[in-house]
Protein backbone atom coordinates (compact mmCIF):
# COMPACT_ATOMS: atom_id res chain seq x y z
CA UNK A 1 0.00 0.00 0.00
CA UNK A 2 2.49 2.72 0.42
CA UNK A 3 4.53 1.72 -2.97
CA UNK A 4 1.14 2.21 -4.55
CA UNK A 5 0.32 5.47 -2.62
CA UNK A 6 4.34 6.47 -3.60
CA UNK A 7 2.46 5.51 -7.31
CA UNK A 8 4.62 2.42 -7.69
CA UNK A 9 3.01 0.13 -9.80
CA UNK A 10 3.95 -3.63 -10.26
CA UNK A 11 3.22 -5.60 -13.64
CA UNK A 12 1.14 -8.44 -12.28
CA UNK A 13 -0.50 -8.31 -8.81
CA UNK A 14 -1.26 -11.67 -7.80
CA UNK A 15 -3.84 -10.83 -4.68
CA UNK A 16 -5.00 -14.18 -3.33
CA UNK A 17 -5.68 -15.96 0.42
CA UNK A 18 -8.75 -16.94 2.62
CA UNK A 19 -9.04 -13.86 3.76
CA UNK A 20 -10.46 -11.27 1.52
CA UNK A 21 -9.80 -7.92 3.33
CA UNK A 22 -6.35 -7.21 2.40
CA UNK A 23 -6.94 -8.13 -1.07
CA UNK A 24 -9.92 -6.09 -1.49
CA UNK A 25 -8.09 -3.39 0.11
CA UNK A 26 -5.74 -3.85 -2.65
CA UNK A 27 -7.98 -4.30 -5.21
CA UNK A 28 -10.25 -1.10 -4.87
CA UNK A 29 -7.22 0.81 -4.29
CA UNK A 30 -5.55 0.05 -8.01
CA UNK A 31 -9.23 0.72 -9.26
CA UNK A 32 -9.65 4.07 -7.74
CA UNK A 33 -6.70 5.25 -8.21
CA UNK A 34 -3.97 4.14 -10.79
CA UNK A 35 -6.18 5.60 -13.67
CA UNK A 36 -7.83 9.36 -13.37
CA UNK A 37 -11.80 9.37 -14.03
CA UNK A 38 -11.25 9.91 -17.92
CA UNK A 39 -8.66 6.94 -18.23
CA UNK A 40 -10.51 4.80 -16.42
CA UNK A 41 -13.47 5.09 -19.08
CA UNK A 42 -11.56 3.74 -21.83
CA UNK A 43 -8.62 2.22 -20.01
CA UNK A 44 -9.63 0.31 -16.84
CA UNK A 45 -11.06 -3.35 -17.39
CA UNK A 46 -12.74 -5.44 -14.77
CA UNK A 47 -13.68 -9.11 -15.35
CA UNK A 48 -15.21 -11.85 -13.39
CA UNK A 49 -13.30 -14.98 -14.14
CA UNK A 50 -17.02 -17.25 -13.78
CA UNK A 51 -17.88 -14.91 -17.13
CA UNK A 52 -14.78 -16.73 -18.90
CA UNK A 53 -15.83 -18.81 -21.80
CA UNK A 54 -14.25 -22.06 -21.19
CA UNK A 55 -12.98 -20.62 -18.10
CA UNK A 56 -9.49 -19.68 -20.21
CA UNK A 57 -7.90 -16.66 -18.69
CA UNK A 58 -6.56 -15.72 -22.60
CA UNK A 59 -9.54 -13.09 -23.33
CA UNK A 60 -7.97 -10.85 -20.17
CA UNK A 61 -4.55 -11.65 -21.34
CA UNK A 62 -5.36 -10.50 -24.60
CA UNK A 63 -6.59 -6.90 -23.47
CA UNK A 64 -3.41 -6.77 -20.83
CA UNK A 65 -1.40 -6.90 -24.12
CA UNK A 66 -3.38 -4.01 -25.81
CA UNK A 67 -2.28 -0.55 -25.76
CA UNK A 68 -3.66 2.25 -23.75
CA UNK A 69 -6.50 4.81 -25.62
CA UNK A 70 -5.39 7.47 -23.66
CA UNK A 71 -1.76 6.76 -24.20
CA UNK A 72 -1.00 6.09 -20.62
CA UNK A 73 -1.07 3.06 -18.21
CA UNK A 74 -3.87 0.53 -18.59
CA UNK A 75 -5.13 -1.42 -15.56
CA UNK A 76 -6.87 -5.20 -16.52
CA UNK A 77 -8.28 -6.73 -12.98
CA UNK A 78 -9.67 -9.94 -12.85
CA UNK A 79 -11.86 -10.92 -9.93
CA UNK A 80 -12.96 -14.69 -9.12
CA UNK A 81 -9.92 -15.73 -11.03
CA UNK A 82 -10.35 -18.81 -8.62
CA UNK A 83 -13.11 -20.40 -11.19
CA UNK A 84 -10.52 -20.09 -14.16
CA UNK A 85 -8.71 -23.49 -15.55
CA UNK A 86 -7.07 -22.62 -18.48
CA UNK A 87 -4.17 -20.63 -17.72
CA UNK A 88 -1.29 -20.94 -20.87
CA UNK A 89 -2.10 -17.70 -21.88
CA UNK A 90 -0.61 -15.84 -18.67
CA UNK A 91 2.56 -18.15 -18.68
CA UNK A 92 3.28 -16.94 -22.30
CA UNK A 93 2.54 -13.47 -20.68
CA UNK A 94 5.39 -13.77 -18.15
CA UNK A 95 7.89 -13.63 -21.13
CA UNK A 96 6.56 -11.00 -23.09
CA UNK A 97 5.01 -8.47 -19.91
CA UNK A 98 3.37 -5.24 -21.20
CA UNK A 99 5.49 -2.40 -19.03
CA UNK A 100 2.58 0.23 -19.84
CA UNK A 101 -0.11 -2.80 -17.98
CA UNK A 102 -0.88 -3.31 -14.32
CA UNK A 103 -2.50 -6.70 -14.26
CA UNK A 104 -4.38 -7.76 -11.32
CA UNK A 105 -5.79 -11.39 -10.68
CA UNK A 106 -7.72 -11.50 -7.19
CA UNK A 107 -7.59 -15.25 -6.19
CA UNK A 108 -10.13 -16.42 -3.36
CA UNK A 109 -7.81 -19.17 -2.32
CA UNK A 110 -4.31 -20.43 -1.79
CA UNK A 111 -3.44 -21.33 -6.69
CA UNK A 112 -1.50 -24.54 -5.71
CA UNK A 113 2.42 -23.85 -6.11
CA UNK A 114 3.13 -26.51 -6.52
CA UNK A 115 1.42 -26.44 -10.35
CA UNK A 116 3.99 -25.41 -12.89
CA UNK A 117 2.57 -22.44 -13.84
CA UNK A 118 1.80 -21.00 -10.62
CA UNK A 119 5.61 -21.87 -8.98
CA UNK A 120 6.65 -19.89 -12.50
CA UNK A 121 4.38 -17.26 -11.59
CA UNK A 122 5.32 -16.63 -7.84
CA UNK A 123 8.82 -16.53 -8.75
CA UNK A 124 8.52 -14.50 -11.11
CA UNK A 125 10.28 -10.64 -10.57
CA UNK A 126 7.90 -8.87 -11.76
CA UNK A 127 4.94 -10.53 -10.03
CA UNK A 128 4.05 -9.33 -6.57
CA UNK A 129 2.55 -12.21 -4.74
CA UNK A 130 0.24 -11.14 -1.86
CA UNK A 131 -1.68 -13.86 0.15
CA UNK A 132 -3.83 -13.19 3.30
CA UNK A 133 -4.72 -15.94 5.28
CA UNK A 134 -7.47 -15.94 8.02
CA UNK A 135 -6.58 -14.55 11.39
CA UNK A 136 -6.26 -17.12 13.98
CA UNK A 137 -8.82 -16.55 17.13
CA UNK A 138 -5.98 -15.95 19.23
CA UNK A 139 -5.16 -13.15 16.77
CA UNK A 140 -8.05 -11.44 16.99
CA UNK A 141 -7.30 -9.53 19.80
CA UNK A 142 -4.45 -7.49 18.74
CA UNK A 143 -5.28 -6.89 15.64
CA UNK A 144 -8.02 -4.80 16.43
CA UNK A 145 -6.10 -2.93 19.07
CA UNK A 146 -3.78 -2.25 15.93
CA UNK A 147 -6.97 -1.22 13.77
CA UNK A 148 -7.29 1.05 16.27
CA UNK A 149 -3.51 2.46 16.44
CA UNK A 150 -3.73 2.88 12.75
CA UNK A 151 -7.00 4.80 12.88
CA UNK A 152 -4.91 7.50 15.48
CA UNK A 153 -2.40 7.56 13.02
CA UNK A 154 -4.13 8.09 9.83
CA UNK A 155 -6.32 10.60 11.83
CA UNK A 156 -3.21 12.33 12.76
CA UNK A 157 -5.08 13.03 16.50
CA UNK A 158 -3.21 14.49 19.35
CA UNK A 159 -1.97 11.94 21.91
CA UNK A 160 -4.51 13.36 24.28
CA UNK A 161 -7.53 13.61 22.28
CA UNK A 162 -6.84 9.61 20.93
CA UNK A 163 -9.36 6.98 20.22
CA UNK A 164 -8.85 4.44 23.20
CA UNK A 165 -10.54 1.14 23.53
CA UNK A 166 -11.39 -0.73 26.90
CA UNK A 167 -9.09 -4.06 27.10
CA UNK A 168 -12.16 -5.98 27.45
CA UNK A 169 -13.87 -4.89 24.20
CA UNK A 170 -11.45 -6.06 22.07
CA UNK A 171 -12.22 -9.58 23.13
CA UNK A 172 -15.35 -9.25 23.53
CA UNK A 173 -15.92 -8.32 19.52
CA UNK A 174 -13.16 -11.25 19.18
CA UNK A 175 -16.12 -13.26 20.81
CA UNK A 176 -18.92 -11.88 19.10
CA UNK A 177 -17.88 -11.50 15.48
CA UNK A 178 -15.37 -14.08 14.94
CA UNK A 179 -12.13 -13.89 12.44
CA UNK A 180 -13.78 -12.29 9.85
CA UNK A 181 -12.06 -8.73 9.48
CA UNK A 182 -14.48 -7.41 7.36
CA UNK A 183 -17.31 -8.05 9.90
CA UNK A 184 -14.33 -6.81 12.50
CA UNK A 185 -13.97 -3.67 10.20
CA UNK A 186 -17.56 -3.24 9.91
CA UNK A 187 -18.34 -3.25 13.75
CA UNK A 188 -15.03 -1.13 14.52
CA UNK A 189 -15.93 1.66 11.95
CA UNK A 190 -19.69 1.64 13.26
CA UNK A 191 -18.79 2.08 16.83
CA UNK A 192 -16.41 4.92 15.46
CA UNK A 193 -18.89 6.83 13.83
CA UNK A 194 -21.44 6.20 16.51
CA UNK A 195 -19.53 8.00 19.42
CA UNK A 196 -20.91 10.97 20.96
CA UNK A 197 -19.27 14.32 20.43
CA UNK A 198 -16.12 14.68 23.23
CA UNK A 199 -16.20 11.32 23.59
CA UNK A 200 -12.82 9.04 22.64
CA UNK A 201 -12.80 5.69 24.48
CA UNK A 202 -15.09 2.70 23.19
CA UNK A 203 -16.54 0.70 25.87
CA UNK A 204 -19.25 -1.40 27.18
CA UNK A 205 -22.07 0.79 27.29
CA UNK A 206 -21.15 2.32 23.32
CA UNK A 207 -20.75 -1.28 22.20
CA UNK A 208 -24.10 -2.36 23.57
CA UNK A 209 -26.01 1.00 21.83
CA UNK A 210 -23.85 0.45 18.22
CA UNK A 211 -23.53 -2.95 17.57
CA UNK A 212 -26.11 -5.12 20.19
CA UNK A 213 -23.37 -6.85 22.60
CA UNK A 214 -25.40 -6.79 26.13
CA UNK A 215 -22.65 -5.25 28.57
CA UNK A 216 -23.42 -7.40 31.42
CA UNK A 217 -24.82 -10.47 29.31
CA UNK A 218 -21.50 -11.79 27.34
CA UNK A 219 -18.68 -14.19 27.91
CA UNK A 220 -16.03 -12.29 29.18
CA UNK A 221 -18.85 -10.93 32.26
CA UNK A 222 -19.05 -15.13 32.80
CA UNK A 223 -15.45 -15.23 32.77
CA UNK A 224 -15.21 -12.48 35.59
CA UNK A 225 -18.07 -14.48 37.60
CA UNK A 226 -16.12 -17.42 37.09
CA UNK A 227 -12.81 -16.03 38.18
CA UNK A 228 -14.70 -14.35 41.30
CA UNK A 229 -16.86 -17.02 42.37
CA UNK A 230 -20.04 -15.25 41.72
CA UNK A 231 -22.13 -18.76 41.08
CA UNK A 232 -25.67 -16.42 40.64
CA UNK A 233 -24.05 -14.27 38.23
CA UNK A 234 -22.40 -16.75 36.30
CA UNK A 235 -25.42 -19.17 35.92
CA UNK A 236 -27.81 -16.45 35.21
CA UNK A 237 -25.89 -15.54 31.81
CA UNK A 238 -25.73 -18.76 31.37
CA UNK A 239 -29.63 -19.21 31.16
CA UNK A 240 -29.23 -16.06 29.17
CA UNK A 241 -26.76 -17.74 26.79
CA UNK A 242 -29.20 -20.60 26.52
CA UNK A 243 -32.14 -18.79 25.93
CA UNK A 244 -30.78 -16.60 22.45
CA UNK A 245 -29.45 -18.06 19.27
CA UNK A 246 -26.49 -15.53 19.45
CA UNK A 247 -24.76 -17.22 21.82
CA UNK A 248 -24.06 -20.64 20.87
CA UNK A 249 -22.64 -22.93 23.32
CA UNK A 250 -20.06 -24.13 21.60
CA UNK A 251 -18.55 -20.87 20.47
CA UNK A 252 -19.04 -19.25 23.76
CA UNK A 253 -16.90 -22.29 25.77
CA UNK A 254 -14.05 -21.69 23.44
CA UNK A 255 -13.07 -18.07 25.66
CA UNK A 256 -13.09 -20.00 29.06
CA UNK A 257 -11.10 -22.97 27.34
CA UNK A 258 -8.37 -20.28 26.38
CA UNK A 259 -8.51 -18.50 30.11
CA UNK A 260 -7.93 -22.02 31.96
CA UNK A 261 -5.27 -23.19 29.62
CA UNK A 262 -3.40 -20.08 30.44
CA UNK A 263 -3.88 -20.35 34.04
CA UNK A 264 -2.48 -23.84 34.10
CA UNK A 265 0.65 -22.29 32.30
CA UNK A 266 0.34 -19.55 35.03
CA UNK A 267 0.24 -22.00 37.91
CA UNK A 268 3.74 -23.10 36.73
CA UNK A 269 5.76 -20.10 35.51
CA UNK A 270 8.89 -19.57 37.40
CA UNK A 271 8.08 -15.46 37.92
CA UNK A 272 4.96 -14.23 38.23
CA UNK A 273 5.67 -10.59 37.52
CA UNK A 274 3.03 -8.67 35.25
CA UNK A 275 5.69 -8.12 32.51
CA UNK A 276 6.71 -11.95 32.31
CA UNK A 277 2.94 -13.10 32.69
CA UNK A 278 1.84 -10.65 29.92
CA UNK A 279 4.65 -11.86 27.20
CA UNK A 280 4.53 -15.67 27.97
CA UNK A 281 0.79 -15.70 27.73
CA UNK A 282 0.66 -13.51 24.71
CA UNK A 283 -2.06 -11.07 26.45
CA UNK A 284 -2.67 -7.25 27.94
CA UNK A 285 -1.07 -6.54 31.03
CA UNK A 286 -4.67 -5.68 31.96
CA UNK A 287 -5.85 -8.99 32.44
CA UNK A 288 -2.95 -10.54 34.37
CA UNK A 289 -4.78 -9.53 37.68
CA UNK A 290 -7.52 -12.01 36.52
CA UNK A 291 -4.75 -14.74 36.53
CA UNK A 292 -4.04 -13.77 39.78
CA UNK A 293 -7.07 -13.88 41.16
CA UNK A 294 -8.25 -16.79 39.33
CA UNK A 295 -4.82 -18.76 40.52
CA UNK A 296 -5.92 -18.05 44.32
CA UNK A 297 -9.54 -19.64 44.02
CA UNK A 298 -8.64 -22.44 41.20
CA UNK A 299 -5.38 -24.21 42.35
CA UNK A 300 -2.81 -26.03 39.84
CA UNK A 301 -5.23 -29.42 40.18
CA UNK A 302 -8.83 -27.70 40.04
CA UNK A 303 -7.37 -25.96 36.79
CA UNK A 304 -6.10 -29.00 35.38
CA UNK A 305 -9.37 -30.95 35.98
CA UNK A 306 -11.34 -27.60 34.51
CA UNK A 307 -9.57 -27.82 31.36
CA UNK A 308 -11.06 -31.53 30.92
CA UNK A 309 -14.50 -30.67 31.83
CA UNK A 310 -14.44 -28.36 29.43
CA UNK A 311 -12.79 -30.86 26.26
CA UNK A 312 -15.21 -33.13 27.60
CA UNK A 313 -18.13 -30.47 26.82
CA UNK A 314 -16.52 -29.38 23.44
CA UNK A 315 -17.43 -33.33 22.65
CA UNK A 316 -20.30 -33.59 23.60
CA UNK A 317 -21.77 -30.30 21.89
CA UNK A 318 -19.99 -32.11 18.81
CA UNK A 319 -22.06 -35.15 19.53
CA UNK A 320 -19.94 -37.31 21.19
CA UNK A 321 -21.49 -38.99 24.06
CA UNK A 322 -24.56 -35.79 24.04
CA UNK A 323 -28.06 -37.88 22.54
CA UNK A 324 -30.23 -35.43 24.15
CA UNK A 325 -28.98 -32.68 26.06
CA UNK A 326 -29.74 -28.96 25.72
CA UNK A 327 -27.65 -26.27 26.07
CA UNK A 328 -29.32 -25.14 29.24
CA UNK A 329 -28.13 -28.83 31.38
CA UNK A 330 -25.33 -28.43 29.49
CA UNK A 331 -24.48 -25.42 30.62
CA UNK A 332 -25.58 -26.08 34.31
CA UNK A 333 -23.49 -28.85 34.90
CA UNK A 334 -20.78 -26.90 33.25
CA UNK A 335 -20.95 -24.22 35.95
CA UNK A 336 -21.36 -26.22 38.59
CA UNK A 337 -18.16 -28.77 37.67
CA UNK A 338 -16.21 -25.59 37.16
CA UNK A 339 -16.79 -23.66 40.29
CA UNK A 340 -17.52 -26.16 42.62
Amino acid sequence: MAALKAGTYAPIYVLCGEEPYYMDRVYEFIAENALDEMAREFDQQIVYGRDLQGADIAPVISAARGYAMMGGRKVVIVREAQTIKKWEALEAYLSAIMPQTVLVICYNGKPDKRQNIWKKVAEHPQVLWMQSDKLRDYEVERWINNYIQEYNSQQLIANSQQLKIDPKIAPLLADHIGTDLSAIVGALDKLIAGRPEGVNVIDAALVERNIGISKDYNIMEMQAAIIRGDVVKANRIAQYFASTKDHVMIREIAPLFTFFSNLLMYHYMPYKSQAFVAKELGINPYFVKDYEMAARRYPAGKTFLIVGYLREMDARLKGINNPSAKDADLWKELIFKIMH
